[in-house]
């Protein structure tokens, strides 16, 4: 029994190192990222980086947001390019994170309640593990980091 304990603990030790975690949190960082790229590409006239599709201002109407769809496309266009890519690099993570956590927040509650538990949910949890335990070792938070000290 006591040979068991000892290679569960090993196995424990192993898996919840810096090397593994940061893993999980480039995983993780990757995958909300991915998110909110494909949503931002589908804001764009194709062939183009920021050229927001005229499309975009009519649907924003539909949803009847408090704020207008002149500021907001723009805005979650530009959100949707540029926060993504920090993300995925690790560059700014936890105020990235905090940003889409905010977006998840308004699409939840403004224009798709229905969605949290199959989907808003998960966005949060990765954006609150983000927030939480930053980017990891295997990002530019850490080189930027390491270079300060």
């Amino acid at each position: 029994m006591k040979r068991i304990t000892e290679i569960y603990d090993r196995i424990v030790k192993i898996l919840s190192g810096n090397i593994t975690e940061s893993f999980a949190l480039l995983l993780t960082r990757l995958a909300l990222a991915g998110v909110f790229w494909r949503s931002g590409r589908t804001k764009v006239v194709e062939g183009t980086w920021l050229e927001v599709n005229e499309v975009q201002y009519f649907l924003f109407e539909e949803f009847g947001l408090p704020v207008s769809p002149q500021i907001m496309v723009p805005m979650t266009t530009y959100a949707e390019f540029f926060l993504p890519i920090l993300v995925a690099l690790g560059l700014a993570t936890r105020a990235s994170a905090v940003a889409l956590l905010i977006m998840t927040l308004v699409i939840q509650f403004l224009i798709f309640p229905e969605a949290w538990w199959a989907t808003h949910s998960l966005w949060a949890a990765m954006a609150l593990i983000l927030i939480s335990r930053g980017a990891g070792i295997f990002s530019l938070d850490a080189l930027v980091t390491k270079v300060r000290r």
